[in-house]
């Protein structure tokens, strides 16, 4: 007999229709997938056999032939193992094909027939929910995963007799209720504050600018300055994600396989910060499977790479690509996979070898060759695409034992949230939430300069030897300045104190 069971697989953060197609005919007793299945679909044989016969029914001794359509797709990982089991029992009458046709079935199988969580079920019900799928019987572990997406009835099933008993009739399921996505950041408290951060003003207020306005950005300074504690404050000022960012981060987590299974979703920005020994395929993503790496993992948040000139060159110039388009293009020989990697780059550094070129409390050891040596690790067409360079010098004893406490980051976060709505306003109908992503055509449109602040830009411009690109950077920061001075129009202030955070530009400009 023939049965057809729906199912469906991934590409990306995207789910594809998949057919798998069972017929049992006389012959000698093997077991044969079809339809460019990899390894673990090859191994999925010997499990579903197992569980099959361990979880009580019977396993016909004749030739099985699974197809898995469409033929010319490879199909990779193990969520096939549930549909091929039903199809296999639905081939040999032990379940009815107009009740398994309701469904579509995604899941793993153990031998005692446990029926395992698996990855991207999100992304793999949002496709299943956009081709018409109503139904569809997924692993109970994957149920919270699941509850966020409505429009279809998800059922979450713990065995092989579970899931068949649930077909027949015997046993009623109750579909997954749905959960509404949180309206506001789920975490309010934050390990690192910056009410714990002593001195370091200047490098305050830069973070809140880059946070204000999804900018990237560097700090330059002596060791010790605080640059990662910096760092590490700023998701505490983040704003929060809406609907859209919690829906494409989760999925991207959720095809990465790290999703909390009690949360079920990424309610906050992810903050990545990988050891600068990470490889570009760690970085980028890719691998056999062509995996999301860090810069997608980073998406709608942070990126933080520390010490960036101690990352080997060809990592660095991976992100050029990610930082101007916010995307990557996974390309393999038998597979193409584009991810979102939108997300914000802090970085830190050392001015010099020995980190104490800009110290107001140690000398430099350094010759002028290794500084330059040193800073040559770092590419222009890199340097160009971080909007903002800030140095970070050595906080003063009467900071650090001082009584006063700091500005605390929710009083921050709520400025970085009035800008942002200023910016969420504006960017309505343009399909991006900050300044940092505007192109050449919103930059005419929305930064407009006056007379006097044309004539500083173009002083600026011919002193410092801007590019093109990092002329409009200026741009953008200046316009985050005064979205968070609640000002309409861009002023004298605004671009002094953009150009400002230009200070590699400057150095080189000075030399």
């Amino acid at each position: 007999m023939l049965s057809k069971v729906r199912s469906f697989g991934l590409h990306g953060i995207d789910g594809f229709d998949v057919c798998i197609e069972t017929d049992i005919s006389n012959g000698l007793p093997v077991l044969e997938v079809l339809g460019l299945p990899d390894a673990v679909n090859r191994e999925s044989i010997k499990r579903v056999k197992s569980a099959v016969k361990n979880s009580g029914f019977y396993f016909s001794n004749k030739r099985i032939t699974v197809n898995m359509a469409p033929a010319d797709v490879k199909k990779e990982g193990p969520l096939y193992d549930l549909p091929i089991a039903i199809g296999i029992l639905t081939a040999s009458e032990q379940l009815s094909q107009d009740k398994v046709s309701e469904f579509a079935f995604i899941g793993e199988l153990s031998l005692d027939g446990i029926i395992r969580p698996v990855k991207g079920i999100m992304p793999i019900i949002i496709s299943a929910l956009s081709k018409g799928c109503k139904k569809i019987v997924i692993p109970i572990e994957n149920v919270q995963e699941a509850s966020y997406i409505d429009g279809i009835c998800s059922y979450g099933v713990a065995s092989l007799k579970e899931a068949v008993s649930f077909l027949c009739g015997e046993t009623i399921i109750e579909p997954i209720k749905i959960k509404p996505f949180p309206t506001s950041n789920a975490r309010t408290t934050f390990e690192n504050d910056f009410k714990y951060v002593k001195g370091q003003f200047t490098a305050k207020r830069a973070l809140e600018i880059a946070a204000a306005g999804g900018h990237n950005i560097l700090m330059i300074g002596p060791p010790g300055t605080g640059k990662t504690m910096l760092a590490k404050c700023l998701p505490s000022i983040l704003p929060d994600m809406n609907v859209g960012e919690i829906l494409e981060t989760t999925k991207i987590h959720s095809v990465a396989g790290l999703l909390n299974s009690c949360d079920g979703i990424v309610g906050v920005r992810p903050f990545r910060s990988p050891h600068h020994t990470v490889s570009s395929v760690a970085l980028t993503g890719g691998g056999a499977n062509a995996r999301p790496g860090e810069i997608s993992l980073a998406h709608n948040g942070v990126l933080f790479l520390d010490e960036l000139p101690e990352y080997p060159r060809n990592v660095l110039e991976t992100l050029r690509q990610p930082l101007e388009d916010g995307k990557i293009v996974i390309s393999r020989a038998a597979n193409k996979v584009e991810y979102p990697a939108d997300f914000m780059l802090v970085a830190s550094m050392n001015p010099c070898p020995c980190g104490n070129l800009s110290s107001s409390i140690k000398e430099c050891i350094c010759t002028p060759s290794q500084i330059a040596k040193y800073l040559s690790r770092l590419s222009g067409p890199l340097m160009d695409r971080i909007d903002m360079h800030i140095e970070v010098d050595n906080v003063t004893y009467s900071d650090i034992s001082s009584d006063e406490t700091a500005e605390c980051s929710s009083e921050i976060k709520k400025r970085v949230d009035a800008a942002r709505k200023i910016q969420t306003e504006r960017f309505s109908e343009c399909n991006i939430y900050s300044n940092g992503n505007m192109n050449s055509r919103l930059l005419k449109t929305y930064c407009k300069l006056n007379k006097e602040c044309n004539e500083m830009m173009e002083a600026a411009f011919d002193k410092l030897g801007f590019s093109a690109r990092g002329y409009s950077r200026i741009l953008k920061v200046a316009r985050t300045i005064a979205d968070l001075d609640g000002k309409e129009n861009i002023e004298m202030k605004h671009i002094a104190e953009a150009i400002q955070y230009r200070s590699l530009d400057r150095r080189t400009g000075n030399e």
